[in-house]
């Protein structure tokens, strides 16, 4: 079974996750492009930086515009929420970027989404375990 491979701007996830953190004020960071973002956090240690929500924004729901044609033009807002482990330390990050990031925002997501799942895989191998009765 084929799946079609969506843009990143064409994902609706379900409910939302909000900017910052409930308990500590001053935890949220805005990024003017996807390469400042990158240039801090694209070499950082997976333990120690777990990003577990993405959201590519866009029009009303991005503050930034509407996409006028120019993949170029940063119109949207990339929202990211870490977790730092080893010091539940929760933050999020907001990223004005363009279309033309997209291929670069996605290899990003690849290596945390390998992450995510080792991080996962003992207990997706015991549900794969399980017979139903």
């Amino acid at each position: 079974m084929m799946h079609e491979t969506k843009h990143l701007w064409e994902v609706d996830h379900p409910y939302y996750m909000n900017e910052g953190n409930y308990f500590e004020a001053g935890q949220h960071t805005r990024w003017l492009s996807w390469q400042d973002f990158e240039r801090e956090f694209k070499d950082s240690d997976l333990d120690y930086n777990w990003f577990v929500r993405w959201d590519w924004l866009e029009g009303e729901d991005s503050g930034g515009g509407t996409y006028n044609g120019d993949d170029y033009y940063r119109h949207a807002v990339f929202m990211l929420q870490m977790i730092g482990q080893r010091k539940a330390y929760l933050c999020s990050h907001e990223i004005a970027v363009c279309r033309a990031d997209e291929p670069t925002v996605r290899a990003f997501l690849q290596k945390r989404w390998e992450y995510m799942q080792q991080m996962w895989e003992p207990f997706a191998r015991t549900v794969t375990e399980i017979k139903p009765e």
